[in-house]
């Protein structure tokens, strides 16, 4: 299995953030990229990564990406545009990882807003929830 490739607060910000600003404005601007939350990105880049004993937390890309998705939305790193910009994160982590989902743009979004009316005291069902989610939309590139 290959090591899943992690991504950058530099490759969000040019790539994925961009991607949000540019293609899912909708009716509500998202803010300068500068203007977001200190620290909350870094950490929703960073815990998908982490280990303990020697041991991953998350399993796979399938783990990590869900993982991830969730703390990009529920954390709120970004004053506005959370769900859009977790939804082009998610998409590029992916595909730098050889991956993409095949899914209607609006399904995803949609999927996004369940995650962000979720229960956070239902955190560890949600994430397996988007893991499935994630796995049954999942498709080589």
């Amino acid at each position: 299995m290959a090591k899943t490739k992690s991504i950058t607060v530099s490759e969000v910000k040019y790539v994925a953030y961009e991607m949000a600003r540019r293609f899912m404005e909708r009716n509500e601007p998202i803010p300068d990229f500068g203007a977001r939350f200190p620290n909350i990105l870094e950490s929703c880049l960073g815990q998908p990564f982490m280990a303990f004993g020697k041991k991953n937390l998350y399993v796979g890309l399938n783990g990590k990406a869900a993982i991830f998705f969730y703390l990009m939305i529920k954390n709120h790193p970004f004053k506005n545009g959370n769900k859009r910009i977790a939804i082009t994160t998610l998409l590029y982590m992916l595909q730098k990882n050889g991956k993409w989902l095949r899914l209607s743009n609006d399904s995803l979004y949609s999927f996004a807003l369940d995650i962000a009316k979720s229960d956070p005291k239902k955190k560890d069902e949600v994430i397996i929830q988007i893991a499935r989610f994630i796995r049954a939309h999942l498709v080589s590139k």
